[in-house]
């Protein structure tokens, strides 16, 4: 009772100020997909690539850096508001000496849980490869540091990982009949997917990582895309809302299976899928005018295909939950990011961001 009540007391004082005080500065690692790759595909040969025009239309420098967004994305936005530099793409040829201090991004568009999600995309980062990134990254941190030093770095560091939405929409439902809907039937591929993630969490933990938000899968039926694809009149999709529904309680329920192994509260459960369906099932009450159009791309609700110089783009992006068929918007990114920094445990279990940080501030 006691703990629970100064985690709240905790909250509540880093709540009072937008900016978090007395922040450390702290390194900080980013493993997963499209929605939080800076860059790294830039540096392969795939088409799961956003680098060209209008991708980055409102970054500071307006020009596409990779990210998939029409400015900054969610790893972004949590270092501006832990006062951090943001990290560097692990494949680019900036990250050396110093730099490599902040951290670094390992994220890859198009990847998921399982080596065959985003075959399509050829040469991209598969999250084992990520994590051997990771234990090169150390290695080379080792070189500048030392060893005892860099081990305190890593396990000092926050780190975000963000999986399993590509496992379901580049997997299993991409095409009818896909290979693994024929292997398992969904209730059967989320127990399968969630036991390979445990796996990649353990290995994340084994490679030093001790502050670990873990991000669900959003609504995956919403996304402008599966509404093109699926919906009649603008309503999600009854079947990708389903695999949702059942993939983020058991991811929830691994992470504290894991906390409870460990004796710790390493692993942070991040609840995406509620923070996006706020702003989907009431876009006005956030400022935007619609939640089922993309700003950039063609076909119904904008949602077909890939966003391009040639698609249909929206003059105000701040007014739309979407930028393109998958991802959101830099202001939908803002929302979400408040919801990690000082949302309630609706959103954030057992403890937001804020809390995180006032108690590692204390250690």
């Amino acid at each position: 009772m006691n703990r629970y009540l100064i985690l709240i007391l905790i909250s509540l004082f880093v709540n009072l100020g937008s900016v978090v005080p007395g922040t450390e500065a702290r390194a900080f690692f980013v493993f997963g997909d499209s929605l939080v790759d800076n860059g790294n595909n830039d540096y392969l040969a795939t088409t799961a690539r956003a680098d060209s025009y209008p991708y980055g239309i409102d970054y500071p420098t307006h020009r596409p850096t990779g990210r998939f967004s029409n400015g900054l994305n969610i790893p972004d936005i949590i270092s501006e508001q832990i006062g951090m530099e943001p990290t560097l793409p692990y494949l680019s040829p900036q990250l050396t000496g110093e730099r490599l201090l902040v951290g670094a991004n390992f994220a890859s568009a198009g990847i998921g849980i399982l080596n065959d999600t985003g075959f399509q995309f050829l040469n991209i980062i598969r999250i084992y490869k990520q994590l051997e990134y990771f234990q090169q990254y150390q290695q080379r941190v080792s070189a500048l540091i030392g060893a005892e030093q860099t081990q305190r770095l890593v396990n000092e560091a926050l780190v975000l990982i963000t999986l399993g939405g590509n496992d379901f929409v580049n997997n299993y439902y991409l095409v009818p009949f896909s290979a693994r809907s024929r292997q398992f039937s969904l209730p059967d591929y989320v127990v399968y997917l969630i036991s390979e993630y445990r796996k990649i969490l353990a290995r994340l933990y084994e490679l030093g990582a001790r502050r670990v938000l873990v991000t669900g899968t959003g609504p995956l039926g919403c996304v402008p895309a599966e509404l093109a694809l699926r919906s009649r009149n603008g309503e999600c999709s009854v079947e990708l809302q389903r695999a949702a529904d059942l993939f983020n309680p058991q991811l929830v329920q691994i992470l504290n299976e894991l906390n409870s192994e460990i004796g710790a509260d390493v692993f942070v459960a991040a609840n995406a899928f509620a923070m996006h369906m706020d702003f989907i099932n009431d876009p006005q009450a956030y400022g935007f005018v619609t939640s089922k159009i993309a700003c950039c791309g063609q076909g119904p609700y904008n949602g077909i295909g890939l966003c391009t110089i040639a698609s249909n783009l929206c003059p105000n992006r701040d007014l739309y939950a979407f930028w393109d068929p998958f991802h959101p918007s830099e202001k939908a990114n803002r929302l979400i990011v408040q919801q990690i920094m000082t949302g309630s445990s609706k959103y954030m279990n057992p403890m937001n961001l804020s809390t995180i940080v006032a108690l590692d501030s204390r250690v």
